[in-house]
């Protein structure tokens, strides 16, 4: 069977996924709902939810941990060239050791990190200790976050984490729990039934919370202050 991803195309299907996206940009709409504005911190989402990160404004101080196979290389490609910081890694896999050594240093720095706790192969929603490590070792809180739309438009992928994505116009909320702060005697297990449950509530609370949205016109408004920023 021909290879369709190899290392001489890897870049070409980043760049072409890439330019995909870029377009569909013009019709994504993304509003934050109570996000914390904490730097440094450990934005975490279920790996369905990872593109949910294209909402937060200050892409250049976020570094987001990537897994190192061909695909997690195509998605770290086309996130480097969108203007995040990328580590490659995993918090289950060879490689924990260098890339949470990279993420603790850049949180010590004030820059923030995010991390699909259920990544990169799952268990689905089954939180992982990464996020939890980094939190320990630099007192960063973590910020549960998850992006949501009742549209058609807002479609689920066929993979094994049924990862959601826009694809048309699309007018989406990016909704942030309570920050939750780690001190290293922490039991683990407890910290990451706390991440679970908020992240599940974040799904529960979304719709209501995108009804609200929609009668206050936050959209409308925050497209407003772009224009208003841009003249």
């Amino acid at each position: 069977m021909v290879k369709l991803v190899d290392k001489k195309n890897i870049d070409k299907i980043a760049g072409i996924l890439y330019r995909i996206l870029r377009f569909q940009e013009i019709f994504t709409h993304i509003i934050e709902i109570n996000n914390p504005d904490i730097s440094p911190c450990v934005y975490a989402m279920w790996h369905e939810n990872q593109f949910s990160i294209h909402g937060i404004k200050d892409k250049s101080n976020l570094n987001v941990l990537i897994s190192n196979s061909k695909d997690g290389e195509i998605i770290s490609n086309t996130v480097e060239k969108w203007g995040f910081k990328v580590v490659r890694g995993s918090s289950a896999r060879k490689g924990c050791v260098s890339s949470t050594i990279h993420l603790i240093s850049m949180l010590k720095n004030g820059e923030c990190a995010a991390i699909m706790v259920d990544g990169p192969r799952g268990p689905l929603h089954k939180v992982k200790g990464g996020a939890i490590k980094l939190a320990k070792e630099t007192g960063a809180p973590i910020v549960p976050m998850h992006w949501y739309s009742p549209q058609k438009t807002f479609i689920s992928l066929p993979s094994w984490d049924k990862i959601k994505i826009p694809a048309g116009p699309c007018y989406i909320i990016n909704l942030y729990g309570e920050p939750i702060y780690v001190k290293p005697d922490d039991d683990e297990a407890k910290i990451a039934l706390q991440i679970k449950a908020s992240l599940e509530e974040l799904a529960a609370r979304a719709p209501e919370e995108y009804k609200k949205a929609k009668e206050l016109k936050l959209w409308k408004k925050y497209q407003q202050c772009k224009s208003v920023r841009k003249n």
